[in-house]
This record gives C-alpha cells, structure tokens and sequence, in this order.
C-alpha cells in the first residue's frame, strides 16, 4: 500500500513537472517572431576607360573608388546581405553591340566575406563602355527575390553610352515592378548632362543623386547608404514652414520634408521642457543649377525674437546637399511647485543664401530634410555649454590668471624700481 501511494505520488509529480514544462514552453514558441530578412545592397561600380582620369585628390577615378570601396567593406553591418557589379570592365574594343553587354556580377549577393570582395575589387582596371542601363537591370535581377529592402548604389563618372536603352526608363521599369527597389546614384564628374541622367534614374525609384569630388565623400555616402538599407524605414511627414514664429507648425521629435525658395526663411516651433535637450539639422538639396559660394544657417530663437544659437555652413559647388544643425540644452527646474513645469517655445529659422542663373526655375522650391529631436539635457553643472562659452572655457580662466599673476608681478617690480630710485 505504501509502494503504491509512492509511485502515484511520483507519477502526479511527474506529469505536474511535464505540464508545467510545456505550459511554460508553448507560449515562448508562440511568443518568437518570424526571423527578419536580411536587407540586401548591390554596389554597381563603373569601370569604364574615361576612370583613367586623374581628377580626384590627385589621383585617378578608379583608385579613387578603390580606396573608397575598400573603407565601405570594412564598415559594412553584418546583418546586410552585400553584392558588387561593374559594367564596362572587360571589353577594350570599339564594337558598340558587345561594349553595351558588358556588365558582369563581381560579387554575388549575400554575407560579406571582406577579403575575398576586397581582392575581386582590386583586380578591377579601367577598360569599355558605359552600359549603365544593363546593369541596372542586372542589378535588379541580383536582388530578386525575398521582402527584404532593397538597395542599388549605382557609382558612375559618365553618362550611359549604349543608347537607345535609356537608363532612366531602365529605373522606371524597375520601379513599376513594385519590387520596393531604390537606386542612388552618386557621379564623380560636375556635368550637367551627367547630373540629368543620374538624377532622373535615383528620382524614378525614390532614390537620391549625390555629386562627389573626393574620396572621403565617396566612401562616407556609399557607407551611409549602406547603413540606411540595415536601418528601419522612416518615412518624413511633409510639413510646411510659415513665414513667421507666431504661426509656424508645431514640431514634435521626427523627420520633415518641406520646400525652401532661394533666399527664403522658413519658421518653425518646437515645446522643450526644462531637462530636455534640443538637436535640430537640416539639409537643403539643390535639385537644379545653382550658382557657386552659397549657405545654410539654422536659428534657435525665444518668442520674442531673442537668438539662443545658431548653426550655418556655406559651399562652393562641390557638393549637391548642404547640412547644418544646432543642439540648445535647457536646465532643469529645481524645487518647481508645479508636477509639470511649463514647457519653452523655441523658434526655428532656417535661411538659405542660394541663387541661381536667370534662366533656372525657381519654382517650386529646393527639397528640405528636417530632423528634431529631444533628449535629456546634460547636467548644468557640468557641462560647458551651460555657461555659453563651449570648449574655450578653460583657456579664459588661464587668460584670466595670467593676467591676474603678470598684473602682481609687473606692479612688485615696479615698486622695487621705484624704492631702488628714491634710495640712490
């Protein structure tokens, strides 16, 4: 009687002990998401003969790219799935009907093994055509398949020479796919004709085109490019800047699109509480021709028109995307009465000082990307930027106690002098 009272007590054990198991397990099973898929990137590089050229940083196109290539490979995040095309790399002839076949996938899609990408891209040399069309649809069949984003990084110092496949009815094709598909384009020489084309095809799939004349620039959009396809997809909230602070839109923490006309200002307001830290940029595309030597500046203001800060850059030409930013951290309130201290109205006002020649639209106006964030201020206390004077804080209180030592020094020697003098 007693073995049989123990064995059902070990059975009712044990059955409890799978129960509890399996009750613990089956929610864990069904709690696990599906694996997301891994983004995938093409780079698709042009290995065209006018690469030769020697125009960038004192060397030529391709080491340009090379060495650009190089620093993206090492910066690649693990999760993306990265392949490389060329297109005119093998064929040297003058038969336009083979030169307009030759792209070719370098790398295959899929996990980067760094040294064997590095060394394909090394045996690369300058050689054929332009056929920017063929590859891109290369390109997009490497991508093919999954539902993960997409990303095609089309590098090119020229325009497409296999006409009449236009590359630019090329991405359109692709876009009409609604495969969600993007191609940037990024053109290493400042050529009208050359900016339409590599324009149009990033516009046709709701990429961007990106001059560039040195090779940190290259290497640092194609890594940003790369990083943005790993990123989760933001969409802008398109917004519309008023004329003045008092009737400017409410801004919360996000990303914005809006249009600026040349020499316009655009206001806005953003509520930051006391403990918050206000980080606002933005960067101004210019989508047409401009004029050498222009600028960006981006105010803070109280409302009543006070400045808190200011940040500005200017530009040469060189580049197709102007940015700048401010960051206004606001203390906290200590021994406030009230649960929730009143928050500040800030004003921001972007300005723009780009001009353009007499026969360039200036309508509608150049594209604008806003960015606003709020995050928790730094200690007052402790940080420089309370006092307004930055990083040069201490160098004013060595310039201070220099001061203050020379002034003793000078007088006591002085005196010396002059009890010396009264003395002979």
């Amino acid at each position: 009687m007693i073995i049989r009272k123990r064995l059902t007590a070990g059975v009712g054990i044990l059955l409890a002990t799978l129960t509890a198991g399996l009750g613990t397990a089956l929610p864990a099973a069904a709690d696990e998401a599906p694996a997301k898929a891994s983004p995938k990137v093409e780079l698709v590089l042009d290995v065209s003969g006018s690469m030769r050229t020697r125009d960038i940083d004192g060397q030529s196109r391709m080491t340009a790219a090379k060495q650009a290539f190089n620093e993206v490979l090492d910066a690649v995040p693990e999760q993306v799935e990265l392949g490389i095309r060329t297109l005119g790399a093998d064929y040297p002839g003058d038969d336009r009907k083979v030169g307009c076949k030759d792209t070719k996938q370098l790398y295959p899609v899929g996990p980067l093994d760094r040294t064997e990408a590095k060394t394909a891209v090394a045996t690369l040399a300058p050689t054929g055509w332009t056929p920017i069309g063929p590859a891109l649809l290369g390109a997009a069949d490497d991508l093919e398949g999954g539902d993960s984003t997409r990303r095609i990084v089309l590098i090119s110092d020229g325009e497409d020479t296999c006409g009449p496949l236009d590359p630019c009815e090329v991405a359109r094709d692709i876009a009409a796919r609604g495969i969600h598909l993007v191609i940037d384009t990024l053109g290493l020489v400042p050529n009208a004709k050359i900016r339409e084309q590599l324009t149009c095809i990033a516009e046709a799939t709701g990429g961007t085109y990106t001059a560039v004349q040195h090779t940190d620039e290259l290497s640092g959009r194609v890594k940003q490019l790369v990083d943005r396809a790993a990123e989760p997809v933001v969409t802008p909230v398109a917004t519309e800047g008023a004329d003045s602070c008092s009737s400017a839109p409410q801004l919360k923490p996000g990303l914005y699109t809006d249009r600026e006309k040349f020499g316009q200002h655009r206001w806005y307001r953003v509520d930051v509480l006391p403990g918050q830290e206000l980080r606002a940029s933005v960067s101004v595309f210019a989508d047409r021709a401009v004029n050498n030597d222009y600028g960006v500046l981006m105010r803070a203001l109280t409302v009543h028109g006070r400045e808190i800060v200011r940040g500005s850059e200017s530009g040469t030409g060189r580049t197709d995307a102007i940015s700048s930013g401010l960051r206004y951290p606001k203390p906290d309130v200590d021994g406030s009465d009230s649960d929730e201290p009143a928050a500040e109205t800030v004003c921001l006002q972007l300005s723009n000082s780009f001009s353009a020649p007499a026969s360039v639209k200036t309508s509608p106006g150049m594209p604008v990307e806003l960015t606003v964030d709020l995050v928790d201020a730094p200690d007052a206390a402790a940080d420089v930027a309370a006092f307004g004077l930055g990083r040069g804080w201490w160098l004013l209180g060595v310039l201070v106690l220099t001061g203050l030592v020379a002034g003793l020094v000078f007088g006591w020697i002085s005196r010396w002098r002059v009890a010396v003098w009264r003395t002979n």
